[in-house]
């Protein structure tokens, strides 16, 4: 146990309370996409309108990640994370009671400012909880529970069936965060360490000072790219499948897949990282990434595309939450969290577009296989980008 956590919750009780919170944000962030066949059709709702309702959150998450960042390093991680959880738990209990467009395209959009203020949070937390040699291995943890909240969601539509009313599920997602709020300020403790008298906490200093432009402008690059790609297979893998001449049963069942090898991979991803080194690791992980896509694109059974989601969904998983492992230690101690809000920032730059050029690509004629296979190029520059990051930004916290 470190000194921020002696007279509160164990380094264990912290790790479970930040997965749950991770749990929460995976679980309303699908849950949009569970919900939208019933949605648009009692809202109303144009396809372009429903694109934009999706992208609202991550619009919101940008910003918040961003925000949250700066904040926290002047007022604590553990009252930002408070609000934060409070935040998208308010208003993704709003989302249940939307009537039209406009007011939909603002619940998601509020909703998102909290989710990318408690992921940055929860970054930052993971980082400074941690011994130097587990961090890696720890935020990983920590962020499983994304891919287990979106498994949880998926569960709850199919147990309710036909009978589940769309909202309902906002109602779960809402309440629970509501409630949690309070424990996560009494319970949690704060990790912020005090900044040396004089420090420049200005977030151009923090993250282009000292040396380190170079380290950020590659992390960003990585996380842009990788969660681009993520992103996109999370919103069009059902699709993509059933393009490729399998049924919508299929679909559903190779997101799922997805979802739960990227569990392990993550966790997997984490130990490997903590032990061999950045270098080595996502190296192995971004070329069976780009392997798994190539013969997604040419597998036309079942079981060799459920073999190609687990593979995909274990790498790119692990290579992403291990990156957020990485990038609070760029930092120096009193600006962590505002470097760590600008890398998920970025990356939720990559939620946005992912999704939209699967969109562009499908309208251009590309067939399901086609758009697997112009994700390896993204790939490689993401292999490249943290390839070059382990040599002029190993992690410090100086």
């Amino acid at each position: 146990m470190t000194e921020a956590t002696k007279g509160h919750a164990s380094a264990g009780l912290i790790v479970f309370i930040c997965f749950f919170i991770a749990a929460l944000e995976g679980y309303d962030i699908q849950a949009f996409g569970v919900a939208a066949p019933r949605l648009v059709a009692e809202l109303g709702l144009s396809a372009g309108q429903q694109g934009w309702a999706a992208a609202a959150a991550m619009i919101g998450m940008l910003l918040g990640a961003f925000f949250g960042g700066w904040a926290a390093d002047r007022v604590g991680r553990r009252p930002l994370l408070a609000m934060s959880v409070a935040a998208f738990g308010v208003f993704s209990l709003s989302t249940a009671f939307c009537q039209d467009y406009q007011s939909l395209f603002l619940a998601r959009f509020l909703t998102g400012l909290g989710f990318g203020g408690a992921m940055t949070n929860l970054v930052t937390v993971a980082t400074e909880i941690s011994a130097p040699g587990r961090r890696t291995a720890t935020t990983t943890l920590m962020f499983c529970g994304l891919p287990a909240g979106g498994v949880l969601v998926s569960l709850v539509a199919r147990l309710g069936g036909e009978a589940l009313d769309w909202r309902m599920l906002f109602v779960i997602g809402g309440l629970i965060p509501v409630v949690l709020a309070p424990v996560v300020y009494f319970l949690l403790p704060e990790t912020r360490p005090q900044a040396r008298e004089g420090a420049d906490r200005r977030a151009a200093t923090a993250l282009f000072g000292g040396g380190r432009a170079a380290a950020t402008l590659l992390i960003w690059v990585a996380f842009l790219l990788i969660v681009l790609v993520l992103n996109l297979l999370l919103n069009w893998l059902p699709t993509l499948v059933t393009a490729k001449g399998l049924t919508a049963g299929d679909g559903a069942t190779a997101a799922l897949v997805f979802n739960l090898s990227g569990v392990f991979g993550a966790l997997v991803a984490g130990v490997l990282v903590d032990r061999f080194g950045l270098r080595r690791i996502l190296t192995l992980f971004f070329a069976v990434l780009a392997a798994s896509l190539y013969t997604f694109a040419n597998a036309m059974d079942l079981s060799s595309t459920l073999i190609c989601a687990a593979l995909a969904g274990f790498m790119v998983m692990g290579a992403q939450f291990s990156l957020y492992g990485q990038a609070p230690g760029l930092y120096p101690a009193h600006v962590r969290a505002v470097g760590a809000g600008a890398a998920i920032g970025v990356g939720r730059m990559g939620a946005i577009i992912g999704p939209l050029i699967a969109g562009e690509l499908r309208q251009a004629g590309f067939s399901g296989s086609q758009v697997f296979t112009t994700m390896i190029p993204v790939v490689i520059v993401a292999a490249i980008a943290t390839l070059a990051l382990s040599y002029v930004g190993e992690p410090r916290d100086a």
